[in-house]
Order: C-alpha cells, then structure tokens, then sequence
C-alpha cells in the first residue's frame, strides 16, 4: 500500500509525537555519552518498571499521574543505588549498573505480570511502545483535539531544551572533569542527579509512544552519530537533535513504505526510528570526516603511500650515492623495499609526475627536486641513527629499523635539534656521510 494510504492527521501526528520523543531524549543522550554513561539511561528506562508498577497497584489506570512520581522514584534511585555500590564495593561502574537494573527490571517485569490480570496494562505496550495508537488517546487544548502524548512529550522537549540551556556550563564542566566543577564552586553531583531524574521522567513520558526499550537508542544513538562528526559540544547537541528528528520522520515513512517492499503491509513506527537512527550511526562511523572508518583507511593508504614514495627517493639516493650502477628497476626497488610492483609503479608515476624521479631506459634516477627531497629524509635517517646511539645507548645493529621509523616524520626543525644534540656529526654510527641541510 505504501504512501498511497497516507492519513495527514494520524500520520502528521505520529511524526510530531516521535519527532517529540527523539528530540527529548537526543537532548540529555549527549550528556550521557560524554560522562561515558549510556548504559546508565538504558538502566532507568528499564529500572523505572517496579514504580510503574507500584502505580498501576495504587492507581489501577496507566494514565495516572503516580505512575510518574513511581518511575521518577525508582529512576533516582537507580542512580543513586548504582553511585551507592560503585563507592562503597568500590567495582566498575557497568558493573554495579548491572547489578541494579538487572534487578530492578526483574522485578519489575514480575509486578508488571502479577499487575496484568487485574489492572488496565499491556507489558508490549510498555516494552515495545504503541506510537501507531497515540493520535487516537486526544485531550481539548486551546480548542484543539490534540494527542496527549504530544501534549506530553512536548513538555519534556521543552524542559529538557531549558535544563541544557540553564545549566550548560555546569552540565559542560561536570561532564568533563567532576573534580574541577566542584572546586568552582558547581555541585557536580546534584547535577548528576538532575540528569538522572530527567532521564527517568523522559523514559516515563516515552513509554506509549517509543516504549521502555526502543527510547534506550534515542538516548544514545543520536548522540554517539553527533560525536563522531564533531569536537565541538554545542555543534554536539544540535546535529544531534537533528539526527533524532530526522530519524524519526524517515522512520515512520520507512514504516510505511520498506515492508511493502517485501511483501508486508507495515511493521512498527518505533522499531524502525530507532532502525533509522542506527543507520545514521552507521554512516557516521564509515564517513566521519576525523573518526570515520572509510577516512582513516584513506588517511592509512595514502600515508603507506606517502612512506613507500619516501622510500623509494631513498634507495635512489643511496645507489647513487655509492654509484651501484644507473639505476634500479620497479622490479629490482619492489624487491629492496618488501613491496609488490604494482604499488611501486604507481609510486614511481607519482614521484615522476611530481619531477623528482626519471626513467632512462625502465631505470630510476632523481632529478634535481627529487634529489632536495632525498637528501632531507636520508639526514633525517642518519642523524636520528646517531641520536639513538649516543643517547638512546642503542647498538649500532638495532638502530635502523628505528630511524626509518622516525625519518619519516621529521622536519627540518627536528632535524636542526637532532644535529645539535649530537655535536654536528659529518657520519652516523655506519660511517657514512651526513648529508648537509639544503639551504633555502
């Protein structure tokens, strides 16, 4: 069916009330990523479940507004239970976060079976949400039939968007460095506590909509993409936003649309948000422009390029150097350098595109330029040889492999130090000359 059964009304209001729930979670997610924390959020949203509970026993309704002072009581306490073992047991803190959640959820889970039979409450509801419902549950505002998730939700976007606003310096610093937020005067753990209690009431005002489980990935997951794609906690906070809002929407279209590509009608709203925002993560992982995996294997080739380019001007140099013969081959420098000839031809077109080497008759020599760049790497090599000696006490046998570790990586200020330290030598430890420093 597709989009073509598209009804604005419910559709519009399960994007909002999910856009909602994302955003209001994404908010306090990014707290909880830089203390290192995630599992702490996925803690209280399971831990909440004996106060939710303990309110459907007092109360007998799911709309009553106990079952929020329940979970936001068991939410604290989830906190203060897990700092309370951490202390005191002196173990990690995922350990003692499993000790506590596990527990609380048991119980809840046996409150929430034993509650079932005789109070108006569905476990998969609690669990696994039912966003598809809530545009049906309206209350009257401002003359407007508008969902009371929504109404909910709404309220928790904004209290959260003010909490992160009022408080970001605090929430800034006690994130960082708790130690230092304390001695300017910030109370980090009432700030940890605050947090904790909006994450137990955001966990709570979530349940309809996004479920117990599923709101686990909105705390973390927006954030943990923004992470990766910056260093900056102010750009932090809005790309993740935006990452939660945007997976919302997409995710309730993917509802719809994805299934029926398979041959279903449709599959969950939330189920396929928290899919979405998984699959933005996933992008962020493979295509950040510092973290990603695709730029690090990138950067990784091309600085094993870069080395095998470097170590190619510096057989060049050292043959003619010792005046071997004209020049090696590709096939004679793949053998020398432990490299496979396809990759040194490719470096040879590149250092010949850039003038620093020349093919007389399939053999190698440098030219001028290329001559400059070899004369810089091999100093760089032999005074580093000479430092590892005559400071390091290494043996003359055991120093190479260390220098053509480190040629790589030094510019001629280094290079200027090296020569000082070690008392302006013409040779290294192996006798052969020093080349002097090009000048400018």
């Amino acid at each position: 069916m597709g989009l073509a059964s598209w009804d604005w009304y419910l559709d519009g209001w399960i994007i909002i009330i999910g856009v909602l729930s994302a955003v209001s979670a994404s908010l306090l997610g990014n707290f909880l990523v830089l203390r290192r924390m995630c599992m702490l959020g996925d803690a209280i949203s399971h831990a909440v479940l004996p106060g939710l509970a303990a309110a459907f026993f007092l109360s007998g309704s799911r709309s009553s507004g106990a079952m929020f002072l329940g979970a936001v009581l068991v939410g604290v306490l989830t906190a203060f239970f897990t700092e309370w073992i951490r202390n005191s047991g002196r173990v990690d803190e995922s350990a003692s976060m499993g000790v506590v959640f596990t527990s609380l959820f048991a119980i809840g889970l046996v409150m929430i079976v034993q509650a079932a039979d005789r109070v108006d409450l569905d476990a998969n509801c609690v669990l696994y949400g039912a966003i598809e419902l809530a545009p049906l549950d309206t209350v009257r505002l401002f003359q407007f039939d508008i969902p009371w998730s929504a109404v909910v939700l709404g309220v928790m976007a904004i209290v959260n968007a003010v909490f992160v606003t009022l408080f970001y310096k605090e929430l800034k610093l006690s994130s960082f460095d708790p130690s230092l937020a304390t001695s300017a005067g910030f109370n980090a753990s009432f700030m940890h506590y605050m947090l904790m209690t909006l994450v137990a009431v955001t966990s709570v005002a979530s349940f309809e909509s996004v479920g117990n489980i599923l709101v686990v990935a909105m705390f973390v997951v927006p954030a943990a993409t923004a992470y990766l794609l910056t260093d900056r906690l102010v750009v932090m906070i809005v790309l993740s936003v935006v990452v939660a809002g945007v997976s919302a929407v997409l995710g309730h279209i993917a509802a719809i649309v994805v299934p029926a590509w398979f041959g279903y009608h449709s599959t969950t709203t939330a189920g396929m948000m928290a899919t979405t925002s998984g699959l933005f993560l996933g992008l962020a992982v493979i295509l950040a422009p510092r973290h990603g995996v695709l730029v690090k294997l990138v950067q990784r080739r091309f600085l094993s390029f870069r080395i095998l380019s470097d170590d190619i001007v510096g057989v060049l140099y050292r043959v003619q150097e010792k005046q071997l013969h004209d020049g090696p081959t590709p096939e004679m420098l793949a053998d020398i350098l432990f490299a496979g000839t396809r990759q040194v031809r490719i470096a040879l077109f590149w250092l010949k595109f850039r003038d620093q080497v020349e093919n007389r008759n399939s053999q190698y020599l440098l030219t001028s330029a290329g001559e400059v760049r070899a004369r810089e790497l091999v100093r760089s090599h032999r005074l580093w040889e000479e430092y590892l000696v005559s400071h390091a006490g290494l043996e003359r046998e055991k120093i190479h492999d260390k220098a053509e570790q480190f040629e790589h990586f030094t510019d001629r200020e280094l290079r200027e130090q090296l020569n000082q330290a070690t008392g302006l030598p013409n040779v290294d430890p192996h006798g052969s000359p020093i080349p002097n420093e090009q000048e400018d």
